[in-house]
This record gives structure tokens, C-alpha cells and sequence, in this order.
């Protein structure tokens, strides 16, 4: 019963996405909206991460499965893809490097921040003023 419960959060959230795609006429799908919504919830602790974590958890695991469908589309399209197939290849190896070195970048620049913050707190805890050489 608690998977179905974490589920039902999981899913509400995804068609109050959809809702949002449909009332707001902008060109951004409604699982964005849906994934903005989750986040923001979950930050404000409207539903705690709890709630939702071990369904969560199985739906990544599962992910891979989601795309055989996909799959099965482009082997059935494989007569129109062919003409354009090295330009599709390109443009999928560049921007997944891309969207790789932006993580990795955004991660790098997330812990730092953190970090600091963590080293500025004991700052106040200790009373002290400590120099740190990294």
C-alpha cells in the first residue's frame, strides 16, 4: 500500500504537469512542468522526500525499459532515418557530451557553494576565524 500511495504522489504531480502544459501556452512539455512541481514540493517539504523515495527509486532502475518503445519506432522508421542518419549521430554524440560537461560543471560548482557554506557555519559555531589551504 505504500508503493501505491508514493505512486499516487508521484503520478498527481505529473498530471497537474500536464494540466499546467495545457493552461499555459508555452512550448515546454508537461513532464518539465510536472519535474519542476516535484522539485519544488519536495524542497518546500510540502511532501517529504520519504514519500516518495522508494518509488522513485524503482522507476530509474526501470527507466532503460521505457525506451524500447523508442527503439522499436526508429527500427520501424529505419527507411526515412537512413538519409539522415550521420547528422542525427553527430548531433547525438555532441550534445551528449555536452549535457555531460554542463553537469559535471553545474555538480562541481553545487559542492563548492555547499562546501563553503558548510566551512563559513562552523566558522560561527566555533567563534574562530580558520584559514583553509585546499
Amino acid at each position: 500500500m505504500k508503493y501505491m500511495k508514493q505512486f499516487g504522489f508521484i503520478l498527481a504531480t505529473t498530471c497537474i504537469g500536464e494540466f499546467l502544459h495545457y493552461f499555459i501556452p508555452l512550448s515546454i512539455p508537461g513532464s518539465i512542468y510536472g519535474l519542476v512541481l516535484m522539485f519544488i514540493l519536495l524542497m518546500l517539504h510540502v511532501i517529504p522526500l520519504d514519500d516518495v523515495k522508494e518509488t522513485a527509486e524503482f522507476l530509474i532502475e526501470i527507466m532503460p525499459v521505457m525506451f524500447i518503445p523508442a527503439a522499436v519506432g526508429l527500427l520501424e522508421s529505419w527507411e526515412q532515418l537512413r538519409p539522415i542518419v550521420v547528422p542525427v549521430l553527430v548531433i547525438t554524440v555532441f550534445s551528449t557530451f555536452l549535457v555531460m560537461v554542463v553537469t559535471g560543471k553545474v555538480t562541481q560548482f553545487v559542492i563548492h557553494q555547499m562546501h563553503t557554506k558548510h566551512k563559513s557555519s562552523q566558522k560561527t559555531k566555533s567563534g574562530k576565524s580558520e584559514v583553509c589551504h585546499e
